[in-house]
């Protein structure tokens, strides 16, 4: 680990610094929002355009990596970041807002693959889960530190942006100074969504599903605790502990994933799901303490979906489509995320915030049934079950852990080259 940490330590810092910014925006864009009465829907619209952003990110970012190289692609995505950032406290033009937050979302998106292709790429296999593991650890405490920022003297309205921006102009630093091998040039993944909508249909749609949960989650939390009549201090304690459950499910979830079968405990996970956010959609005013309590737990429960149906995609295909698979459930997952926020925002302003609760609760059912009809009907597989990578549901590393490698495309596709060149070959001899 200590050779780890001295190798990729800047880019660690680098994330933790991106994370920090970007966890503290969102629950900042909410709260400010929910502070001014604006409605729910137009919170939602926000909120639904950095997915949107992060979603035509994924193309861009190939371009762009492949066109100038991953350093300037990340100093200059970091510069339109913190400009956006800043253009949030020049004007309270809503619509600008939206187009401000699609512009982060999207740059954001190219953050993300510089770093993630670049760890997997100058990783050995046989430390890579290390290596990735310690990347969760970075993003985890980055989006939970921002969130208590809000705690703090300096999370007023001017100071939060000024500190987003900061960060991000920050995080340049580290990454700007590596000495460490640059990573090579990006391959543009296929996309081959008919054949994963016909092979695959249930993941595809828990894939979404959760996409929605997930971008409810963040965009959506800290109005609901605004409804509830909680302070500002409280909104960033309660997104703190949260976002902190995630961290702590991951590890005991990849011992589990590893020995019990996937869709079994996809279908467990996702009924925990529904049991521990069920007293929240009550009406029943609880405490501050009950309330954090009982969402910490359904947030282990949230963010354990999705790495689980990530590895469980992964267990279905056969290796040389696990690239273009990896670009089709960032999609599915980017659209949940643009659809929850939205969806959300229209219904929590007429009924209450604990609408988002329920329809956690709907989305917990749906993955739960889905899971348990892919677990009595899934065709077994003769290859063995990947490793568990933990993985966050923020996209910070959604599949595009395994997409963004350069080599993984090439290597496979001349694996199975050789392998029918050889049956061929015996054919002929025969």
């Amino acid at each position: 680990m200590k050779k780890v940490l001295g190798t990729f330590l800047p880019l660690y810092t680098t994330t933790l610094l991106m994370l920090l910014g970007s966890g503290l925006l969102t629950t900042w864009v909410s709260l400010r929002l929910a502070h001014e009465q604006v409605s729910g829907g137009v919170i939602g619209a926000i909120i639904a355009a950095h997915y949107i952003g992060l979603v035509i990110g994924g193309k861009v970012g190939h371009n762009l990596i492949a066109r100038v190289g991953h350093i300037r692609t990340y100093v200059s995505c970091a510069g339109i970041i913190t400009a956006s950032v800043l253009g949030h406290g020049l004007t309270e033009f809503l619509p600008l807002w939206i187009f401000l937050r699609l512009i982060i979302g999207l740059c954001m998106m190219c953050q993300y693959m510089v770093l993630e292709s670049w760890l997997n790429d100058q990783s050995e296999a046989s430390q890579r889960g290390m290596i990735f593991g310690l990347y969760m650890v970075a993003t985890y405490l980055g989006l939970s530190a921002g969130q208590i920022i809000l705690m703090s003297p300096l999370g007023t309205d001017s100071s939060s942006l000024l500190i987003v921006a900061l960060c991000f102009a920050l995080c340049l630093v580290p990454i700007a100074l590596t000495t460490r091998t640059h990573a090579h040039p990006l391959s543009p993944a296929p996309m081959e969504l008919g054949y994963f909508v016909h092979a695959i249909p249930q993941i595809l749609v828990m894939t979404l599903v959760i996409g929605m949960a997930v971008g409810a989650f963040y965009g959506m939390a800290p109005v609901y605790i605004s409804q509830l009549g909680f302070s500002t201090r409280q909104a960033g304690l309660f997104m703190g502990i949260t976002i902190f459950a995630g961290l702590v499910s991951q590890f005991p979830l990849s011992w589990l994933s590893d020995r019990v079968s996937r869709p079994r405990l996809l279908f467990y996970t996702g009924v925990l799901y529904v049991l521990a956010a069920l007293p929240l959609t009550l009406p029943a005013h609880f405490s501050f303490f009950w309330v954090a309590l009982i969402a910490f737990i359904a947030s282990m429960m949230q963010f354990s979906l999705y790495p689980l149906v990530v590895a469980m995609a992964n267990d279905s295909v056969v290796p040389e489509r696990r690239v273009s698979l990896t670009a089709c459930l960032l999609m599915a997952f980017g659209i949940g995320a643009c659809i929850g926020p939205l969806v959300i925002g229209a219904l929590m302003q007429p009924l209450g915030g604990n609408m988002l609760y329920l329809f956690f609760c709907l989305c917990g059912v749906l993955i739960a049934t889905l899971a348990g009809f892919s677990s009595r009907r899934r065709t077994v597989s003769n290859e063995l079950p990947i490793p568990h990578v933990p993985m966050p549901d923020t996209m910070a590393s959604s599949p595009l852990a395994a997409a963004l490698n350069p080599n993984i495309a090439e290597e496979e596709i001349q694996s199975v080259m050789v392998n029918n060149d050889e049956t061929t070959e015996e054919n002929v001899a025969g």
